[in-house]
């Protein structure tokens, strides 16, 4: 080799350059060769001989050094080869060489020019093991040609800078096991200080709950290799895990993910179990949740947590779900007693469970004195059961809350899974004691093995008249009789006092008809014709009203036999005839002597006797007696009414003022009896004698009334001072004024049932031939089972002659609101002016208790109807409520309905309630509008019909009535 100047300082300045050689690698970089980690000889393989001379030195930490040198720049043609060892692949598919070497400026060194080089060639060469020497030059592939990107000089010595030169080619891709490199100088001055060989792979990592192991790269530069990752433990795949090992050793964005097992939640890479009080029920990203209200866990993994003892899930609860229980019983349980139907009214539990899903069952129990309570639910015939039976609300074994029966009794809406807290039973029977048990239930119940609590209410229904007669058949016919035979009705509702047959013939209903009285389930009817044809009809009574006439039955007569009559019978028959007719017309005038009053049929419309067959033939109901005809109102009074001792009664409290004195609330005191609740209206002292007869008239009014939907007058007190009327109590006042307390807070049910119980009092009144003459809402009384009851009888009424004038009594004026048009303009008052005042009542009512026509004057009230205008329907009522409205408005008396009539409708719609769903078109606008607060519809409401009615009295001609 060719002696340099400058080759000793190069080889110092190798030397102390071996430290920067030996630097760590990166992390993902797999070294297959390094020649700074090796301390001995490299063993590689130079020719020819005068080539490459390897240097072995010690630094100055006496830490030897190798390194290779070659410096033959003065002589052309040079080729001189260094061959590594076999180096094993170790299953990279692509190697990268990094060299560094310094190399001498061939223009620094005199007299090379020609033979000088400044760069050299390096060369791979594969195979599967260990060949030595026996590699021949062609065989080798020829990796890239590397030249210095600086290279020293004298200059460079002579200050001590060395310019280090680091190079780095890849080769790829590589099958065999292992491989050879060679390096070729072609006349250079270099030294290489190091050679390291390495493959890239990208390190193992844990990347969204997936580990990924250790990768070697592709086999070129540009191949990405796909690595599946595994689940951590207790992580299961949500998508399967992937990522690419790029060329560089890199891994780019994963791909899908793990996720936490039930019962563990993510902490740092990794899946740990939820501690006790906390689960987690399904696989996800989520962390453990605490357990819910009333639950726990006992162990840690918990993937649910069960309820605590009492405390239940219902099947469709998630597990997320707090546990809940049964409810607790209904509370406030509120009955309202209307004939024999109820209302009743419940609050929600105290305690719901935790639950919003409320649900309540009834059972109806039907108690005597004689026995237990059974079941009044149950079909009949059918093993209803008693109380506690198999109609039971629940049983404390089993758990379950069994379905109650169904039967005659008819519960509104439904009997069981009542969603709001009310229910209206009807069919009951009259005067009848019956308790109501009310049971909460929720989607838990069932899983519970305690019996649910229950409220209960024990009613008492009222009296009401009997069913319908049914089965009349004959027994004989004559030709002049009929025996007639027949069964008790189905529904007595008491005792029944006598039975009304009523019978006409066939083709004469219209002319007339007659009437018998019977106490039993038979009867003879004679004084018939003879081959006539008969219809009967029969009904009870009872103490609280005649029940319906039964079907008609048609019955033939015999016919009659030829008869031969002589002298004598002809006389005696003619002598029979004159002593009948004296007898009658006897009787005729004491009737006309004693009985000159009469207030019960005012109207040409109304009943009349009739006389038929040499027989009178009366009304089948009985008349109301006017207290005015008697010239001592004491004998009216103590004729009609019961005199109680003044001892025992007892004045608790002034409750208000009336037209005579003071209207108190007290106690009456009955022997063997418990003290009733009474109301008592005081004689003023200083009265006058009218005001004595007017009081006591009252008195003597209200006592021939019996009637559960008529105020009941227990007695009078006359024989001491003040005098008083006694009548039964009613809670809730009138009937305005209850309305307007309650605004807005009873069903349509509820309002159409105080309806009925008005109509049935009317009804009662109108078959007595009483007519009221004052029927306003004012003057209805409600007790504390919202029965309503007519009141204010008996006072004296006169109108004026002004147009703008009101009913004028001893105590005040009426308003005239109330009062049909033929009463104000021809003092014409019947049972059809009563309807009319029926109509405004229900207008009343269905309007809470609003004042009828508003702020008009009774003036534009009165040319208002005279012209034709009527009463809107009020927010709120059914279109067929309002139509009956309409009908009680008829200009024409006879085309008004009849009171029984008006309950015969009201039933109908009581027992059919999707009739009472159509609203006003008007209510339905307002509703379209967004405005959803009752209150504020009634008053959009209320000015909307005032203006109608004004503007239709400002198109009006003035009317002078």
């Amino acid at each position: 080799m060719a002696s340099d100047p400058g080759l000793t300082a190069m080889l110092l300045w190798t030397i102390s350059l071996q430290t920067v050689g030996s630097a760590g690698t990166n992390g993902n970089e797999v070294n297959l060769l390094d020649t700074t980690t090796n301390t001995g000889d490299w063993g590689w393989l130079a020719y020819p001989s005068h080539g490459w001379d390897a240097i072995n030195e010690m630094d100055e930490y006496f830490t030897p050094i190798h390194t290779y040198q070659v410096c033959n720049v003065m002589s052309p043609s040079q080729n001189n080869w260094l061959v590594t060892g076999w180096i094993p692949r170790e299953g990279a598919r692509r190697i990268y060489i990094e060299v560094k070497f310094t190399l001498r400026d061939c223009n620094s060194m005199p007299g090379v020019l020609g033979t000088c080089k400044e760069t050299f060639n390096l060369y791979y060469y594969e195979s599967d093991r260990a060949v030595g020497s026996a590699i021949r030059e062609n065989q080798f592939n020829k990796i890239d040609t590397i030249a210095a990107d600086e290279s020293f000089t004298g200059v460079d010595l002579g200050v001590r800078r060395l310019k280090l030169n680091t190079e780095v080619r890849g080769v790829g891709p590589l099958t065999r096991r292992g491989f050879y490199l060679a390096f070729q100088d072609i006349g250079a001055c270099i030294a290489l200080t190091s050679v390291r060989v390495y493959y890239k792979r990208c390190v193992g990592v844990s990347r969204n709950l997936a580990v990924f192991t250790d990768v070697v790269t592709g086999a070129d530069s540009s191949s990405l290799v796909e690595v599946r990752g595994q689940c951590v433990d207790h992580a299961e795949e949500r998508d399967t895990p992937k990522m690419y090992c790029s060329a560089e050793g890199e891994w780019l964005v994963p791909i899908g993910r793990c996720v936490c097992s039930a019962g563990f939640e993510e902490h740092r890479d990794s899946c740990v179990a939820c501690e006790v009080g906390y689960y987690k029920p399904v696989a996800g990203d989520g962390p453990c949740g605490k357990c819910p209200q009333h639950s726990h866990s006992e162990t840690r993994a918990a993937i649910s947590c069960p309820c605590d003892s009492n405390y239940y899930r219902a099947a469709d609860d998630p597990p997320a779900a707090p546990c809940s229980r049964p409810p607790s019983a209904p509370v406030n349980v509120i009955s309202s007693v209307n004939g024999t139907s109820v209302n009743l009214e419940w609050d929600r539990p105290l305690d719901t469970g935790g639950r919003s899903d409320l649900q309540y069952s009834v059972l109806c129990l039907k108690c005597s004195r004689e026995g237990p309570c059974e079941d009044c639910s149950a079909s009949p015939g059918g093993g209803g059961g008693k109380a506690g039976g198999g109609a039971s609300i629940g049983t404390a074994g089993g758990g379950m809350v069994e379905r109650l029966g169904t039967g005659s009794v008819k519960f509104v809406p439904r009997q069981n899974g009542l969603t709001e807290p009310w229910v209206t039973v009807l069919n009951l029977v009259a005067h009848t004691n019956y308790s109501f048990r009310i049971v909460a239930t929720n989607a838990v119940t069932h899983l519970s093995s305690e019996r649910p609590p229950y409220a209960s209410v024990n009613i008492t229904t009222n009296q009401a008249a009997p069913s319908e007669v049914l089965a009349i058949h004959q027994e004989n016919a004559s030709q002049n009789s009929v025996t007639l035979l027949w069964h008790e009705p189905d529904q007595p509702n008491g005792v029944i006092l006598e039975y009304d047959i009523k019978y006409h013939e066939k083709d004469n209903e219209e002319q007339t008809y007659s009437t018998l009285k019977s106490k039993n389930t038979s009867a003879r009817v004679s004084g018939l014709k003879p081959g006539t044809k008969y219809i009967f009809q029969i009904r009870a009574r009872t103490s609280a009203g005649c029940g319906r006439f039964s079907q008609n039955v048609e019955i033939q007569t015999g016919k009659a036999a030829p008869l031969r009559y002589n002298t004598m019978t002809i006389i005696w028959i003619c002598m029979a005839l004159v002593s009948g007719l004296v007898a009658f017309l006897a009787a005729i005038i004491c009737r006309k002597r004693h009985c000159g009053y009469s207030k019960a049929f005012q109207d040409s419309d109304e009943e009349k006797m009739h006389y038929q067959n040499g027989h009178v033939s009366f009304p089948d109901a009985r008349f109301y007696i006017d207290p005015h005809t008697y010239e001592d109102p004491c004998q009216a009074v103590h004729e009609f009414a019961r005199e109680i001792e003044a001892s025992r009664i007892k004045i608790e409290k002034i409750i208000g003022s009336g037209e005579f004195g003071e209207v108190c609330y007290g106690r009456m005191r009955l022997p063997g009896k418990r003290d009733i609740p009474v109301a008592l209206k005081t004689l003023k002292a200083g009265y006058t004698e009218k005001q004595k007869r007017d009081f006591l008239a009252e008195a003597s009014i209200m006592a021939q009334f019996d009637h559960p939907n008529v105020i009941h007058l227990e007695g009078v007190v006359t024989h001491s001072k003040p005098a008083m009327i006694i009548t039964e109590y009613m809670e809730n006042g009138s009937l305005d004024s209850f309305l307007r307390r309650h605004d807005g807070q009873f069903t349509i049910i509820q309002l159409v049932g105080l309806l009925r119980g008005i109509a049935a009092g009317m009804t009662y009144l109108s078959d007595l031939g009483y007519i009221h003459r004052d029927l306003a809402a004012r003057n209805i009384l409600v007790n504390s089972n919202l029965v309503c009851k007519v009141s204010d009888f008996g006072l004296s009424r006169v109108l004026e002659d002004d147009p703008d004038a009101a009913y004028t009594t001893s105590g005040g004026k009426i308003p005239i609101r109330w009062t049909a048009p033929e009463a104000i303009a021809y003092r014409k008052f019947s049972s059809s002016s009563d309807v009319w005042s029926y109509g405004v009542v229900m207008w009343e009512v269905m309007s809470y208790g609003e004042r009828p026509y508003w702020n008009l004057t009774n003036r534009d009230v009165i040319k208002s109807v005279e012209e034709g205008y009527r009463l809107p329907a009020p927010m709120g009522c059914p279109a067929a409520l309002h139509t009956l409205m309409l009908d009680c408005w008829q200009k024409d008396r006879n085309e008004r309905p009849r009171f029984c009539q008006i309950v015969t409708i009201l039933d109908k719609l009581i027992r059919n309630p999707e009739n009472l769903k159509s609203v006003d078109k008007l209510c339905r606008d307002i509703q379209r509008l967004g405005v959803t607060l009752m209150g504020h519809q009634k008053k959009i409401m209320t000015s909307v019909q005032l203006m109608r009615a004004q503007v239709l009295n400002k198109s009006v001609p003035s009317v002078h009535v």
